[in-house]
């Protein structure tokens, strides 16, 4: 039996479409921007959507509003990427999207680089937060730096005497961002300054894991090559059950995201036949 007690899950938050308007954006840490948004339709977001998922819709370099406008009502699809809310304050109307800062490596990374106070960008969303039922009695993180918001938000809604341990992997120093997590859930920093570079620490990490007694669950992303590891790691040498890992690559090193996601496809589809045969079906 779990250890701890369910907290209520917040079910699938109402979707919105929305123009929003930049309040104000700058460096979060070196390594990351934050962008605050504001619609009159963010009214209507629960605080509790932080950790779910969202579109957000590119203008054009030197795009007017009333054209950017036009073209999320009549088309064509603007630069679209898929973002987490970090944070949503419905009582004044504002979300906060925080975006690795990676140069003009990215049309949403340099969009944010950029952005300023009265700028706008389209939105779509939320999806549901990643983590909405609190059963377990031991809760497993792990995160590089374009998964820290979806992360944190999982952290930060877990009750206050959960437990369990958290794994960032960032690019500097600098980057480490201070997290109201419960105390019982230990973080792990650690520095891989080149996020090009394959890495195999947080492997190394869960591997080297005491494991702990009960129910486990998971809130895991970030560069697919680690997501995968982990996630074969956890589901077929840890034997947990496929409803508690949620583990999923947000991007893969060398790809775009349009490409990334069609392999990603692939590849899921194969580790689910290798894990039911690992598990006997």
């Amino acid at each position: 039996m779990a250890k701890f007690p369910s907290k209520p899950t917040t079910g699938q938050p109402r979707r919105i479409t929305a123009l929003a308007q930049v309040v104000q954006a700058g460096r979060l840490t070196q390594n990351m921007i934050r962008v605050t948004l504001s619609a009159p339709e963010f009214a209507g977001l629960p605080a509790t959507c932080a950790g779910g998922h969202c579109k957000i819709m590119l203008p054009a370099a030197g795009q007017s509003i009333d054209a950017f406008r036009t073209q999320l009502a009549d088309g064509p699809k603007p630069v679209t990427r898929t973002y987490t809310i970090r944070n949503a304050r419905p009582e004044t109307r504002e979300i906060d999207i925080d975006f690795v800062a990676h140069g003009d490596d990215g049309p949403a990374s340099a969009w944010a680089a950029r952005a300023r106070a009265g700028d706008v960008i389209g939105f779509a969303g939320p999806g549901a937060p990643k983590l909405t039922e609190f059963d377990a009695d031991f809760y497993l993180f792990a995160a590089d730096m374009s998964a820290i918001p979806v992360v944190a938000a999982g952290l930060e809604a877990l009750p206050r005497d959960a437990t369990g341990m958290a794994i960032f992997e960032i690019t500097s120093a600098g980057d480490r961002q201070q997290i109201d997590a419960p105390p019982g859930v230990t973080q792990h920093w650690l520095i891989h300054d080149d996020p090009h570079r394959a890495s195999c620490e947080q492997v190394r990490i869960v591997e080297a894991l005491r494991w702990p007694e009960g129910r486990v669950r998971t809130l895991i992303a970030g560069e697919t090559g680690v997501v995968r590891s982990l996630r074969l790691l956890l589901r077929g040498d840890r034997g947990l059950d496929r409803r508690d890992v949620y583990a999923s690559g947000y991007w893969r090193i060398g790809l775009a995201e349009d490409e990334h996601q069609k392999v990603k496809r692939a590849e899921a589809e194969a580790d689910e036949a290798r894990l039911s045969q690992v598990n006997g079906g």
